[in-house]
């Protein structure tokens, strides 16, 4: 009877593992949807969207600790808010000039090499599958960035690279908190003089057009701050290997969205790099890990 319960237990809970990742993964595919949407369609500013992003976030996670039955107080840090803050303002100006899944590509390509060189440093062993994998995910993201006629925007590139660096960091911030609803919220509360600061350089140019709002709410409120309490229960559960590598699968559903909704192609160099980053993301998630001092 006990074994049954045990079994039971386990294949709830990683039912519920399964749905916050997939869950998060969408919104992640969505942030690069209406950031694109926001800054090609409507006369929104890279600033202006950033501020209504993580202050739309901000609020709505406010409200949902606020309604909880417990009393448990908003948490986060500077880090983490920090993290957060680079994450979203190197995103918004990086999708000025690169398409939906070429800039969901460099970022979650950065994302994963950030987080494995961490579970590296930190013991996790990569076996011979996992290797072979992640030398697979990073050579199709170096292959979209080879100079051509397809190649991204170098600067926004670059932009996009270090945003994902950031979102890296954030998520391993998040592998050892306790209470993840409530500190996506103090970390996005904290974020908000950060990217009020770092707006003040062009407040000349901040635009805020009524659409381009809208779009910013739903990234921030929706996307971002439900997405990023899912990922932050989710992320405790998995090793820095799969954390870092299930996040490319983005790439593709944002491509797919970019055609369906914004018109966008798909170039031959973008879908060689989508199969090779996809392939990678495989062999890691069915590689066994390990720390250093086991398997």
């Amino acid at each position: 009877m006990s074994k049954h319960f045990t079994r039971a237990f386990k294949s709830s809970a990683s039912t519920r593992l399964i749905a916050m990742t997939c869950f998060a993964m969408f919104a992640f595919a969505a942030n690069s949807l209406l950031c694109r949407l926001a800054l090609k369609h409507t006369d929104i500013d890279a600033a202006s969207f950033s501020i209504v992003r993580l202050a739309s976030g901000a609020v709505v996670l406010w409200l949902m600790c606020a309604l909880r039955r417990s009393s448990t107080t908003i948490k986060g840090s500077w880090k983490g808010a920090a993290a957060l803050f680079v994450y979203v303002f190197a995103f918004s100006f990086a999708y000025r000039h690169l398409e939906t899944g070429t800039g969901a590509l460099l970022l979650f390509g950065a994302v994963q090499l950030s987080m494995v060189l961490y579970g590296m440093l930190k013991g996790e062993r990569m076996h011979t599958q996992a290797i072979a994998g992640f030398v697979l995910a990073l050579a199709g993201l170096v292959s979209l960035l080879l100079p051509g006629a397809a190649a991204p925007d170098p600067a926004s590139a670059f932009t996009m690279l270090l945003s994902g660096l950031a979102w890296g960091v954030y998520s391993l911030l998040g592998k050892g908190v306790g209470d993840p609803l409530a500190v996506t919220a103090g970390n996005f509360i904290r974020s908000i003089p950060l990217v009020l600061m770092a707006s003040l350089p062009f407040l000349a140019g901040l635009r805020w057009d009524p659409l381009g709002v809208l779009y910013g709410v739903l990234s921030g409120a929706l996307a971002s701050g439900v997405g990023y309490a899912a990922w932050y229960v989710a992320v405790r559960h998995l090793a820095s290997f799969q954390a870092a590598t299930v996040q490319l699968s983005v790439p593709i559903l944002a491509s797919l969205a970019g055609i369906v909704f914004l018109g966008e192609s798909l170039s031959i160099r973008m879908v060689l790099a989508s199969v090779a980053v996809l392939g990678g993301v495989a062999l890691v998630l069915g590689g066994k890990h390990g720390s250093a001092t086991g398997s």
